[in-house]
Formats: structure tokens, C-alpha cells, sequence
């Protein structure tokens, strides 16, 4: 069915339209080492998903490791273009202050976006729990 035809729009039609700053990335090794050691780790089906609180304050950053046991570099780039537009799809899931490493355990095969974003959302109670953890809370208002 066409557009004209009146299909309804995806659900993530535009989102993470842009580019992805360094600002936003884990880059250096030894980021990568801390996340890793001292993180909160959820794990879906496909990911591992280490939190820890940020040193750099700011906008959440990620960071992706996929080893050769994934797949080949093909593999391994797609399931990352996939991590990074599914984190552009789920801002709502970061808060600043947030950093988050996200081992690839499984290629993603055919999967889609749609399907890593609903993988995201599904752990979303875990992360929700282990970032109550990392964060401060602010004090209650009398």
C-alpha cells in the first residue's frame, strides 16, 4: 500500500535523523575498561548493556564493542548502525550524566530497527532499576 493510498506512518519515521557527535560517543579504551569494570549490566537477547554514571557531564554517550565471534566486519558494522540509530530512537530511555557500553552478543541477522528498539524498550524496567542505582536522587521538595 502506497502513501497516497493512506498507510500510516512507521512509528520511527525521522527519528534519528542527524549525526552522531563525538560528544555522545565512548572512544577511548580506557572509557570503555571503566564502563565495563564498575557498570550496572542488563542483558536482552542480542546485547549486553553495561551502565555506569559518566565522569564527562552532559548528554548520555554510548560506546559498542562487537567481536570477531559476531560475524564478519559486515556483520559487525550493520549491528552497530543498528545500536546507534536504535539509541537516537530511545533518547527518552538516557538520562544525562549516563554512559553505556553495549557488547554485541548475537548478529542481528534480518532484524530490523524496529525490532532492536522493541528490544531496548522490552529491558526497559531493568535499566530503569540499575539507573535508580547509579543516580543520585534529588532530595524530595516539603
Amino acid at each position: 500500500m502506497s502513501r497516497a493510498q493512506g498507510s500510516a506512518p512507521s512509528p520511527l519515521a525521522g527519528v534519528g535523523v542527524g549525526r552522531f557527535p563525538s560528544s555522545q560517543r565512548v572512544r577511548k579504551r580506557a572509557e570503555f575498561l571503566r564502563i565495563q569494570d564498575g557498570g550496572q549490566r542488563v542483558s536482552t537477547p542480542r546485547f549486553v548493556l553495561i551502565l555506569s554514571a559518566s565522569v564527562v557531564p552532559g548528554a548520555p554517550r554510548l560506546g559498542i564493542t562487537a567481536s570477531r565471534r559476531v560475524g564478519n566486519a559486515v556483520v559487525r558494522s550493520r549491528a552497530k548502525r543498528l545500536l546507534r540509530e536504535a539509541f537516537r530512537a530511545t533518547r527518552e530511555l538516557w538520562p544525562a550524566g549516563i554512559d553505556l557500553v553495549v557488547i554485541v552478543k548475537r548478529a542481528p541477522g534480518e532484524a530490523k530497527l524496529d525490532s532492536v528498539v522493541a528490544e531496548l524498550f522490552a529491558a526497559r524496567p531493568q535499566i530503569e532499576k540499575r539507573l535508580r542505582a547509579l543516580l543520585p536522587q534529588k532530595p524530595a521538595l516539603p
